[in-house]
């Protein structure tokens, strides 16, 4: 059971071998200029992505989903997602983007008015931040509660789902609260009501997830192919990025500020948050020197691999050097250091900047 409400870590290799994910990198050659993220493995698995290939290889249209629930700050992991935005919507998706206030309403208990003070404050000021055109008429944002097309869709897709699926796909009991049941099927309309005709019709759609959120892939999947013929809809394709890892370890969370360096943090704050992060280091400098450090366990590393170092040449030194021994993670640190300062330098610049254009995008 894989719960998109918790926090776990799941385990990347056993989602591909039981949920019948397919592994990315043999789609990795048939894409022009892939992304940094699926070059190195942090994008790792999708689901008929190949549909995505084709239509950007053919200059087809299609379509990008992805939203966030607005229930607290945005950490540096949400910011792969944005990323991922920028690279598809350079390339002429129609990019949908839901604001889930209805979803952290029910599973979360924020009201809709703080929700949508959290979307414009945290989400769409660091999505204009990040680089995002949101000016771009091939951009469209909402809050799920204002979107009635959404909404209307979701009820009518909804007389074909029974409550045995929803037990068996989220794990619902009979404590589960109506609300929080039913905004799966938002999430549903979320996706595929990009292809209904007021839309331009039926196109490939692809959904970028982490794992955690795979039991609304499949569900709406589903749904997509029950109302073949009545809409037409081509079954949505997914990929899923692994989490970056929290600052002490398993995975990064709002909920847990300890584990996170979030977007809205000084410059200072994040190197101070940094510094203090588990390596993948041994004890003593002498074991270092002889046995090397482990990268994978390094949450500097994975800083570095994620987002701060653009260069793959530049990553394979430091990886080797770590693995050697001939680098210590004090120096590793220094280093990632000044990066993120420069960039949180300058991200709190453009936040202030795309502070007012960020609401007007909702009213």
């Amino acid at each position: 059971m894989i719960d998109p409400w918790s926090s776990a870590i799941l385990n990347y290799e056993k989602l591909i071998e039981e949920f019948g994910i397919k592994p990315f990198h043999d789609l990795l050659d048939e894409i022009e200029s892939p992304h940094i993220l699926m070059r190195r493995g942090v994008i790792f698995g999708h689901r008929d992505y190949g549909r995505i290939v084709k239509a950007m290889r053919e200059k087809n249209k299609f379509a990008v989903v992805t939203g966030m629930m607005p229930s607290g700050k945005m950490h540096i992991g949400h910011k792969m997602v944005v990323d991922q935005l920028i690279w598809y919507q350079k390339r002429g998706a129609e990019i949908y983007i839901p604001i889930a206030d209805m979803e952290s309403y029910s599973a979360r208990g924020i009201d809709f008015s703080e929700a949508k003070r959290i979307a414009i404050e945290e989400y769409i000021t660091n999505y204009i931040a990040l680089g995002l055109d949101l000016d771009n008429d091939n951009l469209h944002i909402y809050l799920q509660s204002e979107n009635k097309t959404v909404g209307d869709l979701a009820y009518k897709l909804a007389k074909r789902v029974n409550m045995n699926e929803m037990k068996a796909i989220y794990g619902f009991s009979g404590s589960t609260n109506i609300a929080h049941l039913y905004t799966p099927l938002i999430q549903v309309a979320d996706i595929l009501h990009p292809q209904l005709e007021e839309f331009g019709g039926p196109k490939p759609t692809v959904v970028p997830v982490g794992p955690d959120q795979d039991p609304h892939i499949r569900l709406t999947r589903d749904i997509a192919e029950r109302f073949g013929t009545q809409f037409n809809f081509i079954s949505p394709s997914s990929t899923y990025h692994r989490f970056i890892t929290g600052l002490t370890g398993g995975k990064m969370s709002s909920s847990k500020p300890k584990t996170a360096i979030f977007l809205t943090d000084s410059a200072e704050m994040a190197v101070k948050k940094l510094k203090s992060a588990k390596t993948g280091g041994k004890e003593s400098l002498a074991e270092q020197q002889e046995m090397g450090g482990i990268p994978e366990d390094c949450v500097v590393y994975e800083m570095l691999l994620y987002h701060l170092l653009q260069s793959d040449d530049e990553l394979k030194k430091i990886y080797h050097e770590c693995r050697e021994g001939s680098i210590m993670c004090g120096e590793c640190k220094a280093r990632a250091a000044e990066m993120i300062k420069n960039f949180f330098k300058d991200l709190h610049i453009k936040r202030e900047n795309a502070k007012n254009k960020a609401k007007s995008i909702l009213n």
